[in-house]
């Protein structure tokens, strides 16, 4: 499969859909750091196979996961509560941003493109994160899990973020980093870019025939600097 930015070119586009998380910002590798460090706290021991089955999963999702390697004993709402405390006291000095971000979409506000992101947070982590990276008013609209009945991997929050734009999904470029994510992009007919972070794609995301590009710098060139 054609996963480098020199052999592989972008179909056109008329919008552009971010993940958040390990997309956009650069806070995947922070967040599981805080993981097994509350889980350590509460009397659990996380694995980074564990680990990995949470990346870009759903509030509601994370605790099945968790639920299903501990336990019905293990505090879901307690390990929620201290790792978002915890969130917000590491990201008080400001959110990093994954390489090539703001370039990519700054080209794409240059060039009149709308934006928006469709992320599997809620409300306040999402406005707090976008916020302290300084990219929250770059984007036309949000979508978090707070906006939606069903999260990712279901396609809901990029079709909801395609319908607030007033773009037809299939004209969208959607860029995840998860397998979820991936998954629900696809399912929403969106041309789909996985961008790894801590995941690499699987033979069954690969199967899906989606791009994979190393950075959001290769994305950039891959739509606007055609050979």
């Amino acid at each position: 499969m054609k996963s480098h930015s020199d052999i592989l070119r972008l179909a056109p586009f008329q919008a552009v859909i971010f993940d958040m998380d390990g997309t956009l910002l650069d806070t995947e590798s922070v967040f599981k750091t805080i993981v097994f460090e509350v889980c350590t706290e509460l009397g659990f021991a996380m694995t980074d196979a564990v680990h990995m089955s949470m990346v870009g999963s759903s509030h509601e999702r994370t605790s099945q996961l968790l639920i299903e390697a501990y336990g019905v004993t293990f505090p879901y709402t307690l390990f929620d509560e201290r790792c978002r405390v915890i969130m917000r006291e590491r990201s008080h000095a400001g959110v990093p941003v994954k390489p090539g971000a703001r370039e990519f979409i700054g080209e794409l506000r240059a060039r009149g493109i709308p934006t928006a992101v469709a992320t599997s947070s809620r409300n306040p982590h999402a406005t707090h994160h976008l916020g302290a990276a300084g990219l929250l008013d770059l984007f036309e609209t949000v979508v978090t899990r707070d906006d939606v009945v069903n999260p990712k991997p279901h396609p809901e929050p990029y079709l909801t973020a395609a319908r607030r734009l007033g773009v037809d999904p299939l004209a969208c470029l959607a860029l995840e980093d998860s397998h979820s994510g991936v998954r629900a992009a696809h399912a929403a007919g969106m041309q789909t870019v996985m961008v790894p972070d801590l995941v690499r794609p699987d033979d069954a995301i690969r199967a899906l025939g989606i791009a994979v590009m190393e950075s959001l710098d290769h994305v950039r060139l891959a739509a606007f600097h055609k050979s």
